[in-house]
């Protein structure tokens, strides 16, 4: 064998805590990523967690004590939300990088602690806002780039999920769009106006809010359980073009070149297709290997789910936003 040729370096060995609708998912994309092997899957649920094992060839535990003395590298963390500190800490204690679902935590103090246990530890801490790996949210991002951006207008609607029961509409659907708009910006949420109602459920159903970044932009989420049918928009108003994503279809529209008389052209832009499930668990291997950072740290995860919280706090959440991320505190 010739030694110019590199031995293949070891595959990533990762686990999967928590196998519900998320969990499962993402075990089945790890099973079949190159760079990975999934090793375990841990879950209370000994039925579901054998059925998931069996399907993908891997072990089958109850809990993430059990899966880090299988030797795990990694862990994704897809457990309900009040259990992601807990669970995050014990992979983290036992030196595995890890990736938490969103939201990273049910409260900033518990999302603060994960970041401040990885960061201790010295291990790769991602959080799961698998919407930012969307082909369609990535040709926006794009296609504003260095554009000056006016306004943001997101809607996310449709209707109730009959597995959701302890959070509502903002920490469930509204925490993906809050960090998209941090996402486009490249700002934080500066001030909040929510309008928020529980219509038919328990917790809140609908949530009309508005935002302003720290860099001037306006912004609006539409979202609510009531609608009939799914509906995920983007639109983004820059000083000289007009973008319009679906991030369900993935056809994202471009219109430019605006003239005194009302005309202007329009263009549909190239997207890629790519699951973004494999596309986020693929950019966490690769800084579980140190060859990037993650691409949305920890401090992104607590900003976005401190913005939600504050949203339902009721009106005196019109406030400058009081948790800023790492980025705002590394500039002071």
């Amino acid at each position: 064998m010739s030694n110019s040729l590199k031995e293949a370096p070891r595959p990533v060995r990762v686990g999967v805590v928590g196998v519900g609708v998320m969990g499962a998912n993402h075990a089945r994309v790890l099973a079949d990523l190159p760079g990975a092997e999934l090793v375990g899957i841990a879950d209370p649920d000994a039925a579901q967690a054998g059925k998931v094992a069996g399907l993908l060839g891997c072990a089958a535990v109850a809990d993430i004590e059990a899966l880090t003395a299988l030797g795990v590298d990694a862990v994704v963390v897809a457990a309900p939300t009040h259990l992601h500190h807990d669970v995050a800490l014990a992979a983290i204690g036992a030196g595995a990088h890890v990736l938490v679902e969103k939201p990273i935590a049910p409260s900033v103090a518990e999302g603060e602690a994960i970041v401040a246990a990885a960061k201790a530890r010295g291990v790769a801490l991602m959080v799961g806002h698998v919407e930012r790996f969307n082909p369609a949210v990535e040709a926006v991002k794009k296609a504003i780039e260095g554009e000056e951006i006016l306004s943001i207008g997101i809607t996310r609607v449709g209707p109730f999920p009959p597995r959701m029961s302890n959070v509502g509409v903002v920490i469930d659907l509204a925490v993906h769009d809050i960090d998209l708009i941090c996402h486009f910006t490249g700002s934080e949420i500066a001030e909040i106006q929510p309008q928020v109602k529980a219509a038919v459920a328990e917790r809140e159903d609908i949530a009309l809010l508005q935002f302003r970044t720290a860099n001037g932009v306006l912004a609006h989420i539409n979202t609510n359980w009531l609608t009939p049918f799914k509906a995920r928009t983007v639109h983004v108003a820059t000083r000289k073009k007009y973008v319009i994503g679906d991030l369900l279809t993935r056809q994202v529209t471009e219109c430019f070149d605006y003239k005194p008389d009302g005309s202007y052209s329009m263009r549909h832009l190239p997207v890629a297709y790519a699951e973004p499930l494999r596309v986020e668990l693929s950019r966490f291997l690769a800084a579980v290997r140190g060859e990037a950072a993650p691409p949305v740290t920890g401090e992104d995860g607590v900003a976005s789910i401190a913005t939600a919280i504050r949203c339902l706090e009721g009106p005196e959440a019109t406030r400058p936003a009081s948790v800023p991320s790492a980025r705002i505190r590394a500039a002071v």
